[in-house]
């Protein structure tokens, strides 16, 4: 009876799978364009920049007081010294200490916020609405009136001398600073490490002296994003800064990065592992080809479904997590894969991305791997900036590269307007193996006749 019972529910089973046989999901539908939402600009006397973004129906305001500087503008002796000044701007100010800060900001329902990119500083939280002048109140009063509490210097360098420790241990942190220092010699975007000594050089007075030369109103935009009183948000922000020094012209300092064929091996003995960065200076969002050489490079190594990961994963599985990067710099950019290898497969590796790079530059992509490609990254553009946060990081990214409002609106369009020809162009133009740097930290004697094979001439063991 049992075995009777049992046949009967196969049938079942087998006559609900011929129902539905090969059923799929329905298609997508087109991606929709991004429509940047309306915004209020107030400029202030002494060069501030007030953006105001009415956004959403949560009762929440996103506040970002960004100042233009940051690691850019450190000197070769002074890498990580904006980061110790933000650090100790999270201390206070003059009328609280850090636990009376903290304890007003967490009062508003929000936290603050204080770090340095290369190119900005910035003062950040999100609070409840009826806290946004309050918060601004606050953010004001930190950003120019910092306490600099003299006591807390020796346990924040200590702290960053244990996070630089940490970061040094780990090859991918040695690769990348390698591999930037290639491109970039004796620039802000090289400098990507201090040593221990720089960093128990820095003193309260190299700290203040960095704030007064790089800090003003002339390099300050505020944002503030979401559900708020427009006018009083306007008041709040001329109370706080009205009277600040006007300060700097803003000021990034540029670099023709360094194109070069070159090889470098990091030693890490008895690594099981080579971690590899690959790749070459390449244009900024500025250049009129830039937008089809990101989706250029989604396709050839920048998603999950790139050629390069459907090779060295998914059929080869020579790693695990492999990627490429379209790197944004002020007025210069970088292209560059990277991934960890089994080591035995490091010379394996290099040849099948060069071979992915070789063959986009000689045959188009078929339109429907493209347009997964273009619907992919339009629909994850449209996502990212669906949030008060993801608008202000646009704003932002345009007022870096001087783009116009139109470049975010019309960016769907112009995503799936991009041609297969126009893949194989932006790959034979701008990612080219003959003018590559690349970088492997991993075990020198596993590696080195694997990539001479590979790389014959240019070679250097370090």
């Amino acid at each position: 009876m049992k075995t009777a019972h049992l046949y009967l529910l196969m049938l079942c089973f087998v006559w609900s799978l011929s129902a539905q046989e090969k059923q799929l999901p329905p298609e997508g539908g087109e991606p929709r364009a991004f429509t940047l939402p309306e915004k209020q600009v107030v400029q202030l006397d002494n060069g501030l920049e007030l953006v105001m973004v009415p956004y959403g129906a949560i009762p929440k305001a996103t506040i970002s007081i960004q100042v233009k500087t940051g690691n850019i503008n450190e000197t070769k002796d002074q890498v990580w010294l904006s980061d110790l000044m933000a650090d100790l701007m999270e201390q206070g100010s003059r009328s609280m200490d850090a636990k009376v800060l903290s304890d007003t900001m967490a009062s508003m329902g929000g936290n603050l916020n204080v770090s340095v990119s290369p190119h900005v500083t910035s003062l950040s939280s999100s609070v409840l609405s009826e806290f946004t002048t309050s918060a601004l109140e606050v953010m004001a009063e930190v950003l120019r009136y910092p306490k600099w509490p003299e006591a807390e210097l020796d346990r924040l360098k200590n702290d960053m001398k244990r996070n630089l420790a940490i970061s040094l241990s780990r090859p991918s942190s040695q690769a990348n600073a390698a591999f930037f220092d290639k491109l970039y010699k004796d620039h802000p975007y090289g400098n990507f490490y201090p040593t221990d000594t720089m960093i128990s050089s820095y003193t309260m007075k190299d700290v203040t002296e960095f704030y007064n030369d790089n800090f003003g109103a002339k390099r300050t935009v505020v944002y503030v994003v979401g559900k708020f009183d427009p006018a009083q948000v306007e008041q709040a922000v001329r109370a706080g800064f009205d009277s600040w020094q006007v300060g700097p012209d803003v000021n990034y300092p540029t670099t023709e990065p360094q194109t070069q064929q070159l090889v470098q091996i990091i030693d890490r003995p008895n690594a099981p592992q080579s971690t590899i960065i690959y790749g070459l200076p390449t244009i900024d969002p500025s250049n009129d080809d830039f937008l089809a050489l990101d989706i250029t490079n989604s396709l050839l190594g920048g998603s999950f479904g790139s050629r390069i990961t459907s090779n060295i994963r998914e059929d080869k599985g020579y790693t695990y997590s492999p990627y490429s990067n379209l790197k944004s710099n002020y007025k210069s950019g970088v292209w560059y894969e990277s991934a960890d290898v089994t080591s035995e497969y490091t010379g394996a590796s290099l040849q099948e991305i060069k071979k992915e790079i070789i063959k986009l530059q000689d045959s188009v992509p078929s339109g429907e791997e493209l347009k997964g490609i273009k619907n992919y990254e339009a629909g994850v553009f449209v996502l990212q900036n669906s949030s008060p946060a993801g608008i202000i990081g646009q704003l932002s990214f345009l007022d870096l590269h001087g783009l116009p409002e139109s470049w975010l609106e019309n960016k769907v369009d112009n995503i799936m307007s991009i041609t297969p020809e126009q893949v194989s162009e932006m790959t034979k133009k701008y990612i080219r193996p003959e003018d590559m740097t690349l970088i492997i930290v991993g075990d020198k004697e596993k590696v080195k006749m694997q990539v001479k094979e590979t790389f014959l001439n240019n070679v250097i063991i370090d």
